[in-house]
């Protein structure tokens, strides 16, 4: 009898329960608030002039390096003057002739132990010095995380004022895995002291190819 009357009690309390989550969830239902339309934004308003400089002068702001080349041939030099110790230089740019191209045929392990990968990207955006990378450009979602050193390259004409460009271009994409990145890894949650390459990329550095630099 005692037991009987546990389990009606219990099942009068799951039920009591049910009822004030009822109630919350109508309250909630009958709260909402006006519904509004999102601003309409002119983004035909940006100023798309300088924005190249504009873009390094961001990048350097965050710890970042861009050098404005002439081509791939001078991206190949750079990196062998800038990047000396780099024992293994991964690639996903064909254009990069005599660089180790990524090859995952063996599987992700062939990703450890790079120094530094280099990748190209078609939109940068000037008031973040973000790029946009996607699942295709990079074949491993890790790689450019897993890297000692980030470097990517991107044409001068790819480069948008903010990211409301960026979202107009990417938005109907196709596309399976897609991020911003700006800058290397860096954290200043430890007594507010900033390290770089905290979970990612100790440095990044952005090679802007100028035709008219030819």
């Amino acid at each position: 009898m005692h037991r009987m009357n546990h389990l009606v009690n219990g099942t009068a309390k799951t039920i009591k329960r049910m009822s004030n989550r009822e109630k919350i969830l109508a309250a909630i239902r009958t709260s909402q608030p006006v519904s509004t339309a999102l601003p309409v934004i002119d983004y035909f308003t940006s100023d798309f002039s300088g924005l190249m400089e504009k873009y390094i002068l961001v990048l350097e702001s965050i710890g970042g390096k861009a050098y404005v080349v002439s081509g791939y041939d001078e991206i190949l030099s750079l990196v062998k003057n800038y990047f000396p110790d780099a024992k293994r230089v991964v690639t996903t740019c064909r254009d990069l002739v005599g660089l180790d191209d990524l090859d995952l045929s063996e599987g992700p392990h062939l990703l450890q132990n790079i120094d530094l990968a280099i990748l190209k990207t078609e939109l940068g955006v000037a008031e973040n010095a973000a790029v946009w990378i996607t699942e295709e450009i990079i074949r491993a979602r890790v790689l450019p995380f897993i890297c000692q050193y980030l470097a990517v390259v991107i044409n001068k004409e790819d480069i948008v004022p903010t990211m409301h460009e960026a979202y107009e271009k990417i938005g109907n994409a196709d596309y399976g895995f897609g991020v911003f990145i700006a800058g290397p890894s860096k954290t200043a949650d430890i007594e507010q002291s900033l390290v770089l390459g905290a979970h990612g990329p100790k440095g990044m550095t952005i090679f802007i190819i100028d035709s008219s630099k030819q």
